[in-house]
């Protein structure tokens, strides 16, 4: 249980409070215009592909200015998050910002997406979508989330294109244990078409069916109307297969008619599935390539071109629609390679843009005027506590079954089942994986986070112990030396001059001594707005 001592390191902590304040640059730049260039800011931006003369030119257009570019500090610890789900090791920080090569951005994306940590991180993205987990509502059961999770992951690593990812699991038939895509059906709260066909298009299309006239939604119901379900001898196994055993009573409808009007006749004893998923994949599908580029821009972007980013609707338009043409474009001509579309985004100014905005218009964030600011993941956030201070974490699961233990060193990014948890990650809005919608993740700050940050035991356990700190405090080589490399290991970055004043002044007080006061530092830094948030 994580317990907290308010009176004790309040008081202990009163100092620190002050330093926490002189130390808050960023969190006072993150508001307004900036008269001139701030540390985090680095040049004017200009336009270096499509997507930026998309993007800049809507803001021309507006009048609206596009923020700077930011800077290296800022940019090695944004595409870390963002890419990988995990901040830079300090000496990879310091070598980044000491390299002169122009090229060093676009470099350091390439290994990046290259990384075992990529299909980890984004394993855990779709985990979400894909409602992975073992416990209720979702009853997976942890064998097959194992296999299921692990399917994702190999896709993933293995750069599967991403029409043949959604084929698979639209069309498999087999055991949800040995047959890991068909688990997609399983993971639907409901074995009715019509619960099946609102899963297919939340997930794959960016819509939601309850929306749509009834007519149009009853023949989207339809192709899933044969999906069959059937245990087997062995505990909770079931096999998802194409009953063709139902009957047109059943729902069956032949010929059935595509969401977009056009009519397929289906063959006796065709799986409507296949006819639908063939249908969704084409490159003239106007649903399926941009509800992918949409998720990739939001994901990346903190924002999507259609937004809320899955709930595509005639009266809710994208903010700018020659973008998400573009983007669609590309996944197509790169036969549905997402990597390929990442790496647009990521290596575009408009990605690299600062998240000090230049303009108060109040359509600058919807048109991708600046970088948006925004909480870390809950399981990112714990994942870079423990890092910096090689510390590791408990999590357990409701449901004592083989495939439910946690290995001490594991991260949150990696645990494939939702049902797995700890009070951390409940507390910091990790989704409960429910419903596969994007909203279910909450990254809202909320009162009890900022005080379980500031003054629980189980932060200052992490740091008051960690070894890590221990060792950047022996260093005593120069007086700024451990201050330089809490800076690089906790915020990516060298300390400016007024921080290490400021720092050093705290640090070397006669009043305390140093090895508090640097701990105190560690602190500071731990809640500041600029390691709290992505930015």
């Amino acid at each position: 249980m994580m317990s907290f001592r308010p009176a004790r390191l309040l008081a202990r902590k009163a100092p620190s409070a002050a330093l926490l304040a002189a130390l808050a640059l960023f969190s006072g730049g993150l508001v307004g215009a900036a008269p001139q260039l701030s540390p985090f800011e680095s040049a004017e931006a200009v336009p270096r592909g499509e997507i930026d003369r998309a993007v800049f030119d809507r803001l021309q257009r507006e009048g609206i200015s596009p923020a700077y570019l930011c800077s290296d500090e800022v940019f090695i610890r944004r595409v870390y998050l963002d890419v990988i789900g995990t901040l830079p090791e300090p000496d990879d920080a310091r070598a980044f910002l000491n390299d002169p090569d122009r090229r060093k951005r676009a470099l350091l994306i390439d290994e990046l997406l290259a990384r075992d940590e990529f299909a980890a991180y984004w394993a855990m993205k779709w985990g979400d979508l894909l409602r992975i987990k073992a416990e209720f509502p979702i009853n997976l059961w942890p064998n097959a989330v194992q296999a299921y999770d692990g399917w994702v992951r190999r896709s993933i690593r293995e750069n599967m294109p991403y029409d043949r990812f959604v084929r698979a699991l639209l069309t498999s038939s087999g055991s949800n244990f040995r047959v890991p895509p068909v688990n997609f059906y399983r993971a639907v709260q409901g074995k009715e078409p019509e619960t099946l066909a609102s899963a297919v298009a939340l997930t794959f299309m960016g819509t939601r069916l309850e929306s749509w006239p009834s007519e149009e939604r009853e023949q989207l119901v339809s192709f899933f109307s044969r999906v069959g379900f059937k245990s087997t001898t062995e505990w909770k196994e079931e096999i998802v297969y194409f009953d063709a055993g139902r009957s047109e009573a059943d729902g069956a409808v032949s010929p059935a008619l595509f969401p977009d009007g056009s009519v397929v006749e289906l063959a006796l004893g065709q799986d409507p599935r296949e006819a639908f998923a063939d249908w969704l994949i084409t490159p003239e599908n106007e649903w399926f390539a941009a509800n992918i580029v949409n998720r990739a821009w939001y994901w990346l972007q903190g924002r999507g071109i259609v937004h809320p980013a899955d709930d595509f609707r005639s009266d809710n338009p994208p903010a700018n629609p020659e973008l998400l043409a573009l983007l669609e474009r590309e996944l197509v001509e790169a036969d549905y390679d997402l990597k390929h579309v990442f790496r647009l985004i990521l290596n575009s100014s408009t990605y690299q843009l600062s998240s000090i905005a230049r303009s108060r218009d109040p359509q600058a964030e919807a048109l991708f005027a600046y970088y948006p600011v925004r909480r870390l993941d809950a399981e990112v956030l714990i994942d870079a506590l423990c890092q910096i201070t090689e510390t590791t974490e408990e999590y357990s699961s409701a449901i004592p079954e083989p495939f439910t233990f946690v290995p001490e060193e594991a991260r949150s990014i990696e645990l494939p089942d939702g049902s797995i948890t700890s009070s951390f990650l409940e507390m910091f809005g990790r989704p409960s994986r429910d419903t596969g919608l994007e909203s279910e993740r909450n990254n809202k700050s909320t009162a009890n986070q900022r005080l379980h940050l500031l003054n629980s035991s189980h932060i200052r356990d992490k740091i008051e112990k960690s070894e890590r700190f221990r060792g950047i405090l022996r260093s005593r080589r120069s007086s700024g030396r451990p201050i330089d490399r809490l800076y690089l290991l906790i915020l990516s970055r060298h300390p400016t001059s007024f921080e290490m004043r400021i720092a050093k002044e705290y640090v070397e007080s006669d009043a305390r001594k140093g090895r508090e006061a640097a701990i105190d530092l560690a602190w500071a830094l731990i809640n500041s707005t600029e390691f709290l948030y992505r930015h």
